[in-house]
């Protein structure tokens, strides 16, 4: 494969990045003329469709034209079905979005050929192809931020599953959210008590301290700061969401059996007070075979999803 230029796009439930990302065999890809607007999710699945096209549209022009551009790489949230390039599934982070048929809208708006892929399996290629995961033969991606979502990468190929939501880490049950409700309608999931919200609902509910030095809501960072000075409530909110983790992440080793884990995500920037508690619960749910999987953190940051997203219109992300 000569060099190569790609038009990526990631579309998460805040914010659309895009990028234009130049592939060249056995080379790291170069990440290009990086944007970042509003999602604007809440206004529905039209009007992010129009903000993706708008960011295409944005890195075309950079590159010169269309003719010098191999295609759209698209990351975004949802269940997808990478063949047809539609979401087939959203939550309600994602009003309307479930139905789109982002591929081929965005073809019909660019005439560049778009393949599409979900946002964490994006993130996960691009970390197993060139970030913590380069050089393993299979690897275990779990993505913790505002959600939790995960990938299982083998052989430098993705693992879809029959529905392509294969990774959904987040839905897995744990003991910590043992009777507490999912927003996906189902109860015990791990991403409700394990996500940057759930921690911080758990604090409040812990009697926290609701605003920070300035009046403001409470956020995640100020939670980690308080956890590290030593505030019980915040401790406890981290300690919950990182033992969650551990035991999910311990389980689907013995099953998976990946050669390394590799965590992202803002919640798994969390200090002490988090790891301390995701390694017990890794003690206590993995295996002795599988007890010493690293677990590393991931390299490539917000280039991941460009990046996976790009390398899957030269080279497919998923083994037929």
């Amino acid at each position: 494969m000569g060099s190569q230029k790609v038009v990526a796009i990631d579309i998460g439930g805040t914010k659309i990045a895009s990028a234009l990302v130049t592939l060249e065999a056995g080379r790291k890809p170069v990440v290009e003329f990086y944007e970042k607007i509003p999602t604007e999710a809440k206004r529905g699945g039209q009007v992010v469709l129009a903000n993706a096209i708008k960011m295409a549209e944005r890195v075309i022009e950079l590159a010169g034209g269309a003719e010098n551009l191999a295609g759209i790489g698209v990351s975004s949230g949802g269940v997808i079905d990478p063949r047809t390039g539609d979401v087939t599934y959203a939550n309600d982070m994602m009003p309307g979005w479930g139905g789109t048929h982002l591929g081929s809208e965005l073809t019909a708006a660019t005439g560049l050929p778009a393949r599409v892929l979900n946002d964490v399996h994006a993130h996960a290629l691009g970390e197993a192809r060139w970030g913590a995961g380069a050089g393993k033969r299979s690897c275990l991606v779990a993505a913790v931020g505002t959600g939790v979502g995960g990938a299982f990468v083998e052989r430098g190929h993705i693992m879809l599953g029959a529905h392509n939501e294969a990774g959904h880490i987040g839905h897995v049950s744990c003991s910590d959210a043992a009777g507490i409700p999912c927003q996906c309608g189902a109860v015990g999931h791990m991403e409700t008590i394990a996500c940057g919200p759930g921690i911080i609902e758990r604090y409040l509910e812990l009697g926290g301290d609701p605003t920070d030095e300035e009046g403001k809501p409470v956020d995640g960072a100020v939670i980690d700061k308080r956890a590290a000075a030593g505030d019980e409530a915040a401790i406890a909110a981290e300690a919950r969401s990182g033992h969650a983790i551990g035991e999910v992440l311990g389980s689907l080793s013995n099953m998976l059996d990946p050669e390394c884990i590799i965590l992202s995500g803002s919640v798994a920037l969390c200090g002490p007070a988090w790891h301390d508690a995701m390694d017990a619960g890794w003690r206590e749910a993995a295996m002795p075979p599988v007890a010493a999987t690293p677990i590393v953190s991931g390299d490539l940051g917000g280039d991941a999803p460009l990046i996976g997203a790009a390398e899957n219109i030269v080279t497919s992300a998923y083994a037929d």
